[in-house]
């Protein structure tokens, strides 16, 4: 079965980094646009950054402080996209997830791993 394994999250003082993993299995990442979301308790689940198979990135929303803390990243070889995540705030706190997509002609697949819990606090 395709799999989307999430990991490296933690607890870490404000200001603090982090680096989140997501490791594909069964299917390979090459070709596959992937996003990291975050979700807070109470709060819909939100877009933080995404790379197209290309290597392009994107950080939604969240402007310049978000553009400038985190940046996503890929390794085809390791078949694992990545989020280097610095300057860690208490308001980073959230579930992040991570999401594969790929599409052809009127046809998509989607697939999401299971999440890995980031804390920042003193």
């Amino acid at each position: 079965q395709l799999q989307l394994v999430e990991s490296g999250g933690g607890l870490v003082q404000p200001g603090g980094s982090l680096r989140l993993s997501c490791a594909a299995s069964g299917f390979t990442l090459d070709y596959y646009a992937v996003g990291w979301f975050r979700q807070a308790p109470g709060k819909e689940r939100e877009l933080v950054a995404g790379i197209t198979n290309g290597g392009s990135t994107n950080y939604g929303n969240y402007g310049d402080s978000v553009k400038g803390r985190f940046t996503i990243s890929r390794d085809n070889a390791k078949n694992t996209v990545y989020l280097q995540m610095n300057s860690l705030k208490p308001e980073d706190t959230a579930v992040y997830y991570c999401n594969a997509q790929i599409s052809y002609r009127d046809i998509y697949f989607s697939y999401w791993g299971q999440g890995t819990q980031v804390t920042v606090s003193s």
